[in-house]
């Protein structure tokens, strides 16, 4: 999903590859781009099958499709042990690839994201690969994650972060860049390095906690456990040792049954709106309510409720 900004409530939001919402007006119209995201063009060539389980070559990042009562939703998984999930040039330009599939699945609903390596989520970017680039790499490197995360952002899906262990750096900042987040010891050591978060910890942190919080946090580097990030708004719900995936799935699983084009509206609605003043953000729900008011989704509902039936959507 590309996001063009500028002035006001003038903007324009990609939906998908074809369709997008002009925000220019107060009621919104789609019209044909007519290309793809700017992230096709770093595609990673996947495995096997269009619904099957993708990995990228050194089983790093994982991408797959739930079937049965979970179908629709998507489980990014992200599997470097040696290194604690640190993340390299290598793990995230196949973390973006993973992104792109995602955004070009019509059958997927929602994305669950988590690590399976046992007590850390992400130790943040990889240090020591950092330590052998010059001044240049690294700022690309850095241009790279932050833009790699903002595509996590504004992904057209619902995302939850299910963070099993500890957090820290810029595995806060991928945690952050999802929707909803479960369990979790966070942190933000950077300036104990003599830098700063640079993938967005400085600007989703204190929208998300405060000001006063996240400088805090920012300035002693210290790390915070699930119980006092609960306190802060920085996760929604506490689970037990080990349970922060049962809990991404439970609640994966209700979203999932949700009309698509719902979810989808409600979120540009959220993310955008928040950025502007209250009147324009009026103006960004009437857009978004006018797409799912001409959904076969929206008749289907109806026709459920008064059937007395579970109704089937289909995203459209």
């Amino acid at each position: 999903m590309a996001l063009r900004r500028c002035a006001g409530i003038h903007r324009r939001l990609r939906l998908g590859f074809s369709d997008s919402i002009d925000f220019s007006s107060a009621s919104g119209r789609i019209f044909t781009a007519g290309s793809r995201s700017p992230c096709a063009a770093r595609r990673w060539p996947w495995g096997i099958g269009a619904r099957g389980l993708f990995v990228d070559a050194a089983d790093q990042v994982s991408l797959s499709a739930l079937s049965g009562s979970e179908e629709g939703i998507m489980v990014l998984e992200l599997n470097r042990a040696d290194a604690k999930n640190a993340i390299g040039v290598d793990m995230l330009s196949k973390f973006q690839s993973a992104l792109d599939r995602l955004q070009d699945d019509d059958a997927a609903r929602v994305v669950i994201l988590r690590s399976v390596v046992p007590g850390v989520f992400c130790a943040g970017a990889d240090l020591k690969e950092r330590k052998k680039m010059s001044v240049f790499e690294a700022q690309k490197f850095v241009t790279s994650l932050r833009s790699t995360f903002s595509s996590l952002e504004v992904l057209s899906l619902p995302t939850i972060a299910a963070v099993e262990g500890v957090a820290l750096g810029g595995g806060l900042e991928l945690a952050l860049s999802c929707d909803l987040r479960a369990e979790a010891t966070f942190g933000l050591p950077e300036t104990g390095f003599a830098i700063i978060p640079g993938a967005g910890g400085t600007q989703r942190l204190p929208r998300l906690i405060g000001r006063s919080r996240a400088k805090e946090l920012i300035f002693t580097g210290r790390r915070i456990g699930a119980d006092e990030a609960k306190s802060y708004g920085l996760v929604e719900y506490l689970t037990a040792a080990g349970d922060a995936y049962r809990k991404a799935l439970e609640l994966a699983k209700i979203i999932s049954n949700q009309g698509p084009l719902a979810i989808k509206m409600a979120k540009v609605a959220i993310d955008r709106g928040s950025e502007v003043d209250a009147a324009s953000g009026m103006e960004i729900e009437e857009a978004c309510y006018g797409q799912v008011l001409k959904s076969k989704d929206r008749l289907e509902g109806l026709a459920a409720f008064a059937e007395k039936r579970s109704p089937v959507y289909r995203g459209d």
